[in-house]
């Protein structure tokens, strides 16, 4: 690599936009955080003095002194579009948080005028980038567990869960029937983003069931609100073919057809007991086989970094010419069935989803 990969940031004082400047800083080989915009003045310059980052007002002020390979888009949804269209007609590529928009019909707007612009337009969705799920991913696509036809996901929530199932399906735009149900149940209070809990409270949490049928193919969504950050709910991801199962780490499968074999996924980290290399993700394997070898190693990174790196990364890639991996479409439609899923969930009834603008993509 001649020269590092260089974004700036629009929203630089968001929780998300951290990860992006601690990448940054963890990996200055590979990135390079190329100014950020902070609207709030007293903001901008606590931020430059933590990141050693120059903070501006606006684009364009951004513009006129840095010049990025692309800009990250980290705002509200509420806000975001203005700045994709912004983009889009200045002629520079964006990568943008999810989700790229408030509701179904600026999505609906929002794709229309892009495809006129011809916006290079790649949205940050990074649950299907993370570690394991890249090495799910690796044993479904190597046909160990034969045709892929039920996916339960219950890591996060609405478009994020959504993005999985569709993964873990081998799926794009295809229609659904959906049917859901909320339960409410007594849960200690955890953490959220702002840290630990300060004192024992208890609430009242929603637990979400829907259950997504693709035809051949079912996806089951089951989430309570805030499990990902929770310390006594877990998170949960399984898949079924004709030939075997993954249960979280636990994957077993047919050999040969009288022949079971049963191995684990096994993170490899180095920096544990004796190993003196550093404290990182080495990667993931399967019995004897690697299905997943972190490109980030040795950087201490977590895995949602890791994950947000390989974004970053699959970005460059992109605008040099490659292909995409995560559509403004591909995030439009997982919006859409989130929202569906939201629908059924409100009404009671079954919901069958509709073939959206974004599904040409697809043709």
């Amino acid at each position: 690599m001649s020269k590092p990969i260089s974004f700036s940031i629009i929203g630089g004082s968001s929780f998300r936009a951290g990860y992006y400047l601690r990448i940054a800083r963890e990996l200055p080989e590979r990135f390079k955080a190329a100014g950020m915009v902070v609207r709030d003045v007293q903001k901008a310059a606590a931020l430059e003095e933590k990141w050693g980052v120059a903070a501006y007002p606006n684009v364009n002020e951004l513009l006129k002194k840095e010049q990025p390979d692309f800009i990250v888009i980290s705002v509200s949804a509420s806000v975001c579009a203005g700045y994709l269209l912004q983009l889009a007609d200045l002629g520079i590529p964006v990568l943008t948080e999810t989700p790229p928009g408030s509701s179904l019909p600026e999505l609906r707007m929002l794709y229309k005028k892009l495809n006129v612009k011809k916006a290079k337009v790649q949205v940050a969705e990074q649950y299907h980038l993370h570690p394991t799920n890249v090495a799910r991913l690796a044993v479904i696509n190597s046909g160990m567990l034969g045709e892929v036809t039920e996916a339960t996901i219950s890591i996060s929530h609405l478009y994020h869960g959504a993005s999985l199932m569709r993964k873990m399906l081998g799926l794009h735009f295809e229609n659904a029937e959906i049917r859901a149900m909320r339960f409410h149940s007594p849960l200690t209070a955890g953490p959220n983003r702002s840290g630990k809990p300060e004192e024992e409270r208890v609430i009242s949490a929603e637990r979400d069931l829907a259950w997504v049928s693709f035809g051949s193919k079912l996806g089951i969504y089951d989430f309570t609100k805030d499990q990902h950050r929770s310390w006594i709910r877990s998170n949960h991801l399984s898949v079924r073919g004709t030939k075997g199962e993954l249960f979280d780490d636990r994957l077993v499968f047919l050999q040969h057809f009288d022949c079971p074999m049963s191995v684990d996924l096994k993170r490899i980290n180095k920096g544990e007991q004796e190993n003196a290399e550093g404290y990182f993700l080495e990667g993931i394997t399967a019995g004897e086989r690697w299905v997943y070898q972190n490109p980030f190693a040795p950087a201490r990174l977590y895995d949602d970094e890791i994950a947000i790196a390989s974004c970053l990364g699959k970005m460059a890639d992109y605008i040099s010419g490659g292909q995409g991996f995560y559509s403004f479409a591909e995030a439009a439609q997982d919006f859409y069935l989130g929202s569906m899923i939201e629908k059924a969930i409100a009404t009671g009834e079954t919901i069958q989803t509709e073939r959206q603008p974004w599904a040409e993509e697809e043709q």
